[in-house]
């Protein structure tokens, strides 16, 4: 079984263990592939400081759905020395 694989059905796992929760998917990829990469690296079968194996890609229409974009908040600005302040009574 290659490295993928074993990361994959470790992660699928944990899935099922959970309860079968949604939304958690990278947390199970993460624990599955750390457990792996050191199972391997104990054996000496890689160095663990460069195996980067691919990781799952999170859907972005589920991560996005409903949600507005944020958009930051507009900075209080004080008038120039000389400007007429908006806010000022005619």
């Amino acid at each position: 079984m290659n490295v993928q694989e074993e990361i994959k059905k470790l992660a699928y796992d944990f899935y099922e263990k959970s309860g079968r929760m949604a939304g958690r998917e990278l947390e199970h990829w993460l624990r599955a592939e750390q457990i792996v990469m050191a199972k391997l690296a104990s054996r000496g079968k890689i160095e663990a400081t460069k195996v980067k194996p691919e990781r799952p890609k999170k859907r972005a229409a589920a991560a996005t759905e409903g949600t507005k974009p944020k958009r930051a908040p507009k900075k209080k600005t004080e008038p120039k020395p000389g400007e007429k302040s908006r806010k000022a009574k005619g």
